[in-house]
């Protein structure tokens, strides 16, 4: 009976010590995968405003694709931030499906075949806006919606387009940040005197201000159109012809051939390894070369937290600074492949020629600007961009511009479309257009992707030429630096402008500042701090999302 009694009680003392290692193992489980406040589980969409995240949201939540909540977040973008992109513009997808494989689509602006065969005269290094008709590209962005939904879409093409219908004709309350750039003096005086004025204008001919309400009637019922018939309609139909007529009145050269010829196209990626992580990158004349060439020769510095502690901070900075200087040395090699033979620049990324940069860059002293290979182009403006990562590992990374500030400033009074001037992006780089081509871009859709580490990061920029610095700065904060997604987005930056001279954004450290002009180096004052980052990250089963507070956007997810 006492043997009995005394195996009963191993056996309970066995259960016991099972039943508390289960527990202490679930616990563990539990808080190695709990997700801190403002993380996710599901999806997280970080575009320029918090209304145009949640409206991408929406749609996964409904059961659609990383790619249709970028879609939707896009459309509503248009409305919210109608200075930076929509529907006469153009953009670039990359594309990670849950399989691990990226692909690039682009749609990026084309020049007209009937185009003003002088044009690049006009380029001026002091101008920042090319309000004229004739700058007008052949606008790609519904086209390349259209191939993006094709290959990674979900839910139906329709259901993608009705919040941002239902806002375009009930209207909305003007943002704070597309007003201030309504009341800014120098484009309330060109708006109220373009065709834009008829949209973003009282009665009293004068710009709505922040709060008051916007509708766009016109821009609606062409949303409707393509919603229910297609992207055929915006390239084939009587919205063709429509935007066609406007245009042609306003002086410009596109035409209902060059819109019916436009296709978007599917590309393969760049790829770039930085340590554990692979960096996806879309090729020329995309701007991934040059964030790739600029990621690529600081890699071999080995950085990490330290190098932005004491005294290391002013040499890491001054070598980037070094760095960016080459880089606009090489931005001259960025253009369409398709029309300058033999320039296919995938050496700007190769370590055999990061190596030859770092030889050449001193620790002590900077050179005059013949040193780098750079001579003064045009610094550029504008872009919005859209992150998504869902729990399935797919993600997109979605960059999209009419180019400069409102773009041409030539309102489609038919349709409700603002046209690009994306030629304008030709100045300073080259000297002759053809029909057809692709003009240089900043734009740099990113994905960073580390199967060991489970992680992925979807992330770009927008600002134009400051797409290379705010990108490189962001991601070198976040994976080298040690910084969270947050604060590595909301570090200020040096911009260095296309004469090499050095702009630190407001609140950059005055001791680095100071380090660098004892160095050498040039600082200005740059007007335009308009650098935007927005970015979304899969860690484990965490889900987290940053939109950048300068353009007053943020995050949503579920």
């Amino acid at each position: 009976m006492a043997k009995s009694k005394s195996r009963a009680g191993c056996c309970l003392c066995l259960v016991l010590l099972v039943a508390a290692a289960l527990v202490i193992l679930c616990l563990a489980l539990f808080f190695k995968n709990k997700c801190v406040e403002g993380q996710f589980r599901n999806a997280a969409v970080a575009a320029d405003s918090e209304r145009c995240s949640q409206i991408g949201r929406d749609i996964l939540e409904e059961g659609g694709s990383v790619v249709d909540g970028a879609i939707a977040a896009l459309l509503c973008t248009s409305l919210m931030n109608p200075q930076s992109m929509g529907l006469g513009g153009g953009a670039i997808f990359t594309v990670l499906d849950r399989m691990g494989n990226v692909t690039i689509i682009t749609s990026r602006e084309t020049v007209p075949k009937h185009f003003q065969k002088d044009l690049l005269k006009n380029c001026s290094q002091s101008n920042f806006f090319y309000t004229d008709a004739a700058w007008i590209g052949v606008p790609g962005e519904i086209r390349g919606y259209e191939l993006a939904h094709r290959l990674y879409g979900k839910l139906p093409w329709a259901k993608l387009f009705e919040a941002t219908i239902r806002l375009a004709r009930d209207g909305f309350p003007v943002p704070l940040y597309l007003g201030n750039f309504l009341s800014h003096p120098f484009l309330k005086r060109k708006i109220e005197k373009s065709s834009l004025c008829d949209v973003f204008c009282n009665k009293n001919r004068t710009v709505l201000q922040a709060g008051e309400m916007l509708r766009l009637p016109a821009l609606a019922n062409t949303l409707s159109t393509i919603a229910e018939q297609g992207a055929d309609a915006f390239y084939t139909g009587q919205i063709a012809s429509d935007l066609i007529h406007d245009v042609t009145a306003a002086g410009g050269t596109l035409s209902l051939e060059d819109l019916r010829s436009f296709k978007a196209e599917v590309m393969n990626p760049w790829t770039l390894p930085l340590g554990d992580h692979v960096l996806y990158l879309p090729p020329p004349p995309a701007g991934g070369a040059i964030l790739g060439f600029v990621l690529n020769v600081m890699k071999g510095y080995k950085l990490n937290p330290s190098s932005v502690e004491g005294a290391q901070k002013t040499l890491t900075y001054h070598r980037y600074v070094e760095v960016s200087k080459f880089a606009n040395g090489q931005r001259k090699m960025i253009c369409d492949p398709s029309f300058i033979s033999g320039k296919n620049p995938n050496w700007l990324i190769k370590e055999e020629f990061a190596e030859r940069i770092r030889k050449m860059i001193s620790d002590r002293a900077t050179h005059s600007p013949e040193f780098y290979n750079a001579t003064p182009s045009m610094d550029r403006l504008g872009t919005t961009h859209v992150s998504v990562v869902a729990a399935d590992g797919s993600a997109v990374s979605v960059t999209s511009t009419i180019n400069h500030i409102f773009g041409s400033m030539v309102y489609s009074h038919k349709t409700g479309v603002i046209l690009n001037n994306e030629l304008a992006d030709f100045c300073g780089y080259q000297n002759r257009l053809s029909a057809g081509e692709q003009p240089p871009s900043s734009m740099a859709p990113a994905i960073v992707y580390s199967k060991s580490k489970k992680k992925t990061l979807a992330i770009g920029g927008a600002g134009g030429t400051m797409i290379t610095a705010a990108m490189a700065q962001t991601l070198m904060n976040h994976l080298w630096f040690g910084k969270n997604l947050t604060d590595a987005i909301g570090a200020p930056v040096i911009f260095v402008d296309a004469n090499n001279t050095v702009n630190p954004e407001k609140h950059f450290d005055k001791t680095v500042i100071d380090g660098l002009t004892r160095l050498g180096h040039t600082v200005g004052q740059w007007p335009f701090f308009l650098n935007v980052v927005n970015a979304a990250a899969k860690e484990g089963t965490c889900i987290s999302a940053v939109s950048d507070a300068r353009k007053l956007g943020r995050a949503a997810g579920f």
